[in-house]
């Protein structure tokens, strides 16, 4: 029979081996389990950089349609003015109008036939040619 003190050194071997081959395949899964998190970790950082390109692309893209919707309003705003302006333009005009017939009709009214100094009236046409 072997001595109990070889028998427990060869114990104690046996067990520190395990031990380091636990501790080794520890070590490889932890470090696998690291390398699975960085490329999680590199997955989800491009995921973000492009979410953020793609948040910057609509930004730029609602800047543009604010300005349009802007430029619309400033259009209709003009638009609706001018709509307001035609009535009192007509209405100038209607105006403007009336004062011409008036004072066409006065003028035809008041103006009295002049006789020359042989007593013709002058002023009227005449048709020669028949």
């Amino acid at each position: 029979m072997a001595p109990v003190s070889s028998i427990s050194s060869a114990t104690q071997q046996g067990l520190q081996q395990i031990m380091v081959q636990q501790a080794k395949r520890n070590a490889d899964q932890t470090e696998q389990t690291a390398q699975s998190l960085r490329a999680q970790a590199d997955d989800a950082q491009r995921a973000a950089e492009k979410a953020q390109q793609s948040a910057r692309s609509l930004t730029v893209q609602s800047d543009q349609a604010q300005q349009q919707a802007d430029q619309a309003r400033q259009g209709l705003a003009a638009l609706s003015s001018a709509q307001q302006g035609i009535p009192r333009l007509s209405n100038t005009i209607n105006q403007l109008l009336d004062r011409k017939l008036a004072s066409a009709s006065t003028t035809q009214s008041t103006i009295s036939p002049v006789t020359n100094s042989q007593g013709q009236v002058t002023g009227t046409i005449i048709n020669t040619k028949a």
